[in-house]
């Protein structure tokens, strides 16, 4: 895996041009931005502020959505997902760290619509990874990236950003 690769700085300022683009291109009214809990909280952090979004940064904590607890285990601190805004009709920008699988993005997106269905959502992740197993994809990506079976990628921070390898 080139560290080059892994400039989260870069893999920030390539995902903050993507969102722009599509904002623009759908076009998005007044968007409230949806960070995952954690490392796409931390994603959506910077990015808010570098959007200049005007509606509080939302946080999803999908625990209670995920369909596999019986792989990963409930973490015994779970918190409540925070949206300070109202969801119905939005135009919603959802950011997580890492897309894998999909079921996160599934989960997150259940959660949403339990608070109302938005007019659109768009998704953007930091790094996109293979491994898909749901028919989801982003709308926009900081960068891709392809494991050796066994390997996964974490985003730890929040200060600093930055991305490590561990063999599973």
């Amino acid at each position: 895996m080139p560290e080059s690769t892994l400039e989260v700085a870069t893999l920030l300022d390539r995902l903050e041009a993507g969102l722009r683009q599509e904002i623009a291109r759908r076009p998005l009214t007044d968007p409230a931005m949806i960070g995952i809990h954690s490392g796409g909280t931390w994603v959506a952090e910077q990015l808010h502020a570098r959007l200049g979004l005007k509606e509080p940064l939302g946080v999803l904590n999908i625990a209670f959505y995920r369909d596999d607890f019986s792989q990963i285990g409930m973490h015994p601190q779970v918190r409540p997902s925070l949206l300070p805004f109202r969801v119905e009709g939005r135009d919603i920008l959802l950011i997580d760290d890492v897309f894998y699988t999909g079921r996160t993005i599934r989960a997150a997106l259940n959660e949403i619509f339990d608070y109302g269905r938005p007019a659109q959502v768009v998704l953007g992740v930091l790094l996109e990874r293979d491994g898909r197993q749901i028919p989801l994809r982003p709308d926009c990506i900081g960068g891709e990236l392809a494991l050796e079976p066994g390997q996964r990628i974490k985003l730890t921070g929040p200060d600093p950003l930055r991305f490590t390898l561990h063999r599973v």
